[in-house]
């Protein structure tokens, strides 16, 4: 599969679409979810042409691999989740039910969220 320059974080990456920013770095841009599944729903995404996990993983440098879980620990202090607890979530693939084609980490946070996250 070849990367969609044009799907929506790519697009958020290049400030060509808005959104509600809480951390930028060298590797990675962290917001608020459109459509948030709990109180704090963060979504990482690393900076570079990454479809999924697998994808960052075989093609990624070290330094922004390192960097990008970096940027996800700062966020995850940055609201004070790592006391009560959080939840990290990336979906790749159909079956995996990935619906952006760029890398992405989830932070879910801010309630109890049980066993699995509910499908509403």
């Amino acid at each position: 599969m070849e990367y969609d320059k044009n799907n929506i974080f790519a697009r958020i990456l290049r400030k060509e679409v808005p959104a509600q920013v809480v951390y930028e770095d060298d590797y990675a841009l962290a917001f608020h979810d459109v459509n948030p599944k709990a109180p704090i729903h963060i979504l990482v995404i690393p900076k570079g042409e990454f479809i999924s996990f697998c994808d960052f993983v075989e093609k990624a440098s070290p330094a922004l691999m390192v960097g990008f879980e970096k940027a996800i620990h700062h966020v995850i202090h940055m609201f004070n989740l790592q006391e009560m607890g959080f939840r990290l979530l990336t979906n790749q693939g159909v079956h995996g039910g990935q619906e952006v084609p760029h890398y992405h980490m989830h932070i879910f946070g801010g309630r109890p969220l049980g066993r699995m996250l509910s499908q509403e």
